[in-house]
């Protein structure tokens, strides 16, 4: 609730900046918004692409990318992801995956997601390395304490692994069935294929669903600024515990749009069109779809 709390005070003091940023909306280009939709609706697909690719088991494909649509509903439910992984287990545990290959699936999932977007992000910023003026993204004296925060993570992890050895004992279980999983779908040019070309698949269209809506809107960025944008957007808050991202992708996007170079109104717009389109308006069909898999036992 924290995160969303701060998102909030800051609506509320930059007000002015979001009622110009609707106003914006009024003027996109509905062929652009078209393409952005279009390309949202592949992202599920990619989605299930990478998921059949965690696995040996063929997977039934219609109930897949079914589920993957309404994963995005359940991971408003939930922090950081939750909602979805939680979907995602109950699938492949009606399918017949034993829980600790399904969670090992679900483990080599968010690697390969996780790597995708970072590949794709440093990709972009070797293209294009003046997309983003970092200097207006993080205040003076900010990069020090993120990083000794970073490397307090590590070995406060570390400190809780010797000081708790039933937690390690059962992380080595988890680490040798994930490693076994991952060999496997490795030995199967198909599965691999799948588990990273979805992986790579997933945040390109994404970004490409950001660019679209940005040039529906006539943000004054060029494509390949806008796709650095998101994608450092979303890697920054990652760790941010809010259901789906609320708040924060949004507060994140428009800061990195800023940075990138445009006018604060435009990418406000930007930012509020591109998230009614990929979140709100397939809410309530994937809460529905969420409910049906739910009464036809697929999850």
């Amino acid at each position: 609730m924290l995160p969303l709390l701060l998102v909030t005070v800051v609506a509320v003091r930059h007000r002015s900046v979001l009622a110009e940023g609707f106003g914006h909306l009024a003027t996109a280009r509905w062929p652009w918004l078209l393409a952005a939709a279009g390309a949202t609706c592949l992202t599920w697909v990619a989605a299930a692409c990478t998921r059949q690719g965690a696995v040996v088991e063929r997977l039934p494909r219609r109930r897949l990318v079914a589920t993957q649509f309404a994963a995005g509903a359940a991971n408003h439910l939930l922090p950081t992801g939750l909602g979805a992984s939680a979907v995602n287990l109950r699938f492949m545990a009606v399918c017949g995956l034993p829980l600790a290959r399904s969670s090992a699936a679900l483990a080599l999932y968010l690697l390969a997601e996780s790597v995708g977007r970072l590949a794709l992000l440093a990709a972009l910023f070797v293209a294009f390395p003046d997309a983003l003026r970092l200097g207006t993204l993080l205040p003076d004296g900010a990069v020090g304490p993120l990083l000794v925060a970073a490397a307090a993570v590590p070995v406060v992890a570390a400190v809780v692994l010797v000081l708790a050895p039933r937690l390690r004992g059962a992380l080595v279980s988890f680490l040798r069935t994930a490693l076994g999983e991952a060999r496997s779908v490795h030995r199967l040019p198909a599965r691999a294929l799948a588990l990273w070309g979805g992986a790579l698949a997933f945040p390109a269209l994404q970004a490409s669903a950001l660019v679209l809506v940005g040039l529906s809107l006539g943000l004054p960025v060029p494509v390949g600024h806008m796709a650095v944008a998101y994608l450092a957007a979303t890697v920054a808050v990652a760790l941010v515990p809010t259901p789906g991202g609320i708040g924060s992708v949004e507060a994140a996007l428009v800061v990195a749009l800023v940075a990138a170079g445009g006018p604060a109104a435009v990418a406000t717009a930007v930012v509020l069109a591109f998230r009614l389109l990929t979140v709100w308006l397939p809410l309530l069909p994937g809460a529905l779809t969420l409910a049906a898999l739910v009464r036809m036992r697929v999850i």
